[in-house]
C-alpha cells in the first residue's frame, strides 16, 4: 500500500503562499533526528564516496513510499534509515551533517534547533558511546558558530532495547549536561517498548536537569502518552497528537504545560493521518495546547520545517497571528538561553507586523 501524500500541491506551491514568508519566522525546531536530517543530495554523495548501496527508495523514487501502521511498514522505514546512517563512516561525514543542517535551519527562521541523537547507532565506527557524543557536540558548536543558530543535543534511548541501555545512555547524557545536552528522549517503535520500563533511566535524565522528551501518542494511543506525561514526567512529547482521542488526558497536558512536538508531514508519510488536513493541529490549538512543530526526518519525508508551517497555514487555516503564537510556543518549550529566546520572540513580533 503506498503512503499517501502530504499534499495535492507541489512543495513549491506549499511554500509560496501569499501573506508572511514563513521562511523569514524566526522559531525553534525542536523535533529533528540526526540522520533524518542529513540532506539528499550528501546522502547520494556520501554512499558514492564509501561505497554504500543505495536502494531505489532512497534514489530514484525519493522520497520513498511509506507506511508504517504494521510492523512490516516499520521494518522498512527502520531499514531505510539504518542505510542512511551507514553513509555516516568518518568524523568528517558527522561535522558536514550538522554544518548543513545548522545551514538548512537558518534558511528556514530557526534561530535555535534541538537534534535528538542515539549515541549507540554510531559509537562501533567512532570509539564508543563518549567519544561518539563529545564529536556530536564539538560539531554541533562549530555548526552553530558557522551559522548563528545555536544548537542543543538530546540523547536518545532506543525502546526496542533494553532498558539498562537506557540507564546507561541517561548517565552519559547528564555527564554533558551544560556542554550541549539539553534534554533525554526514547524513539523507536512504541510498539515494541512501553515508555513505563524507561522510568529509571529517564529518572536519572530529569535528576540531572534534562528535559524529558519521550515520543508517545504516534503510532499508539492515549495510553503510550499517559505512561509518558505520568512515569517519564514527560516536559514534551514527540508527536502526541492521539491525544485528541483523550479529553481528560488533553486536559492533562495542557494544565502540565506540556508540549506536543507535532510533525504533520511524517504523520502523514507513515500512515499516521490519511492526509495533512487530519492531523488535528487546529484540534491541539484551539485546545490550548502547546505545540511544537517540527520536520522529524526530512531525508525520508522530503520536506523540512517551513513546509510544516505552511501545512498549518494551507490546510488548517492559521492565520499569521496564529503562525507566530505556534512558533512563540515553540521558542518558550525549548532549552535556548534567555538571551536567544529573548532575540527570537523579538522576531516573531517583527516578522508579525512587518
Amino acid at each position: 500500500m503506498e503512503a499517501p501524500t502530504v499534499s495535492a500541491r507541489p512543495a513549491q506551491e506549499v511554500l509560496g503562499s501569499a501573506r508572511n514568508d514563513v521562511a523569514l519566522l524566526p522559531k525553534a525546531h525542536l523535533h529533528l533526528h540526526f540522520t533524518g536530517s542529513m540532506r539528499h543530495s550528501t546522502l547520494v554523495e556520501l554512499a558514492g564516496a564509501h561505497g554504500v548501496h543505495l536502494p531505489d527508495a532512497l534514489v530514484e523514487d525519493w522520497p520513498p513510499k511509506l507506511q508504517a501502521t504494521d510492523e512490516r511498514g516499520w521494518f522498512r522505514f527502520q531499514r531505510l534509515y539504518d542505510i542512511a546512517r551507514s553513509v555516516l563512516q568518518t568524523p568528517g561525514d558527522l561535522r558536514r551533517l550538522l554544518r548543513e543542517t545548522a545551514e538548512d535551519e537558518a534558511a528556514e527562521g530557526s534561530g535555535w534547533l534541538e537534534i535528538q541523537v542515539d549515541p549507540s547507532g554510531y559509537a562501533a565506527k567512532f570509539g564508543g558511546l563518549t567519544p561518539t557524543v563529545e564529536l556530536v557536540l564539538d560539531a554541533a558548536r562549530d555548526a552553530s558558530e558557522a551559522t548563528g543558530v545555536g544548537i542543543g543535543v538530546v540523547i536518545a534511548a532506543n525502546r526496542t532495547r533494553h532498558p539498562l541501555d537506557a540507564k546507561t545512555l541517561a548517565r552519559l547524557a547528564v555527564q554533558h549536561a551544560g556542554r550541549g545536552v539539553v534534554g533525554f528522549g526514547l524513539s523507536n517503535d512504541e510498539r515494541r517498548g512501553r515508555a513505563y520500563d524507561f522510568e529509571g533511566a529517564f529518572r536519572i535524565a530529569k535528576r540531572g536537569g534534562l528535559l524529558s522528551t519521550p515520543h508517545g501518542g504516534e503510532l499508539l494511543g492515549p495510553a503510550s502518552i499517559r505512561e509518558c506525561l505520568e512515569t517519564l514526567e514527560a516536559d514534551r512529547i514527540g508527536h502526541g497528537v492521539r491525544a485528541v482521542e483523550d479529553p481528560r488526558l488533553l486536559e492533562q497536558i495542557i494544565e502540565r504545560g506540556v508540549t506536543l512536538e507535532v510533525c504533520p508531514a511524517s504523520n502523514v508519510g507513515l500512515g499516521v493521518a490519511a492526509t495533512a488536513s487530519d492531523v488535528p493541529v487546529r484540534r491541539l490549538y484551539e485546545a490550548g495546547a502547546s505545540i511544537a512543530l517540527g520536520a522529524d526526518d526530512p531525508l525520508l519525508f522530503g520536506s523540512r520545517l517551513a513546509v510544516q508551517y505552511e501545512l498549518a497555514r494551507a490546510d488548517h487555516g492559521f492565520s499569521d497571528a496564529e503562525l507566530a503564537d505556534l512558533a512563540r510556543q515553540s521558542i518558550r518549550a525549548s532549552a535556548a538561553p534567555d538571551d536567544v529566546r529573548g532575540r527570537l520572540l523579538a522576531g516573531v513580533d517583527a516578522w508579525l507586523a512587518g
